[in-house]
């Protein structure tokens, strides 16, 4: 699942979804490389300018959703996509505003995922080279989606559940992929996009 609903108030450029990479909207590159990484099926969470969205990106290959809901925060989404997804599979979370996210990222995810667990991407520390920082994208068990939905409030998504249950929580190195930086900034946004 690809959460892409959100409108990009921080960054004041409209959605990230539309943010342009090698002149093709990220919310279209992010989905391809879930694809290709092993997920069997992307479910692109949309909300902010939507239509425009579809209309820009290449999203036919994918199931695309439009949560009415997006401006109460990314827990909504979050909600919205896993509601929509097969109660039997173990849900890919990705966020489209990583455009360092590789297919390698996500194939190692799905390799080594284990049943009744939440599987996460972790990167180095920027300054501390030595500690592991979770990120995303993350694997959340099929086993574990229920429980995990029932924490989900707000802009927080799963954070709740996993503060709650670290014992759960399998982080797996993904730092010689990506530094996992997400755009936040403008500064951000300028220097992972020339990347």
């Amino acid at each position: 699942m690809l959460l892409a609903a959100g409108s990009g108030t921080r960054l004041g450029r409209g959605p990230k979804a539309l943010l342009s990479l090698h002149g093709r909207p990220l919310v279209e590159i992010i989905a391809a490389k879930l694809l290709a990484g092993g997920c069997h099926e992307v479910l692109v969470v949309l909300g902010s300018d939507a239509l425009a969205v579809r209309e820009k990106a290449s999203l036919d290959p994918y199931r695309t959703l439009i949560n009415p809901e997006w401006r109460s925060g990314m827990g909504s989404s979050y909600l919205y996509g896993e509601n929509a997804a097969r109660a039997e599979d173990h849900l890919l979370l990705a966020l489209v505003d990583q455009p360092g996210l590789t297919e390698g990222i996500v194939s190692r995810l799905l390799d080594v995922h284990r049943q009744g667990r939440i599987t996460a991407a972790a990167y180095l520390h920027p300054h501390r080279r030595d500690v592991l920082l979770r990120g995303h994208p993350m694997v959340i068990d099929a086993e574990l989606r229920k429980a995990v939905s029932s924490t989900v409030v707000g802009d927080a998504g799963a954070r709740a559940y996993i503060r709650d249950n670290p014992g759960l929580i399998d982080l797996v190195d993904c730092s010689d992929q990506s530094t996992g930086e997400d755009i936040d900034t403008v500064e951000a946004m300028y220097r992972l996009l020339q990347t």
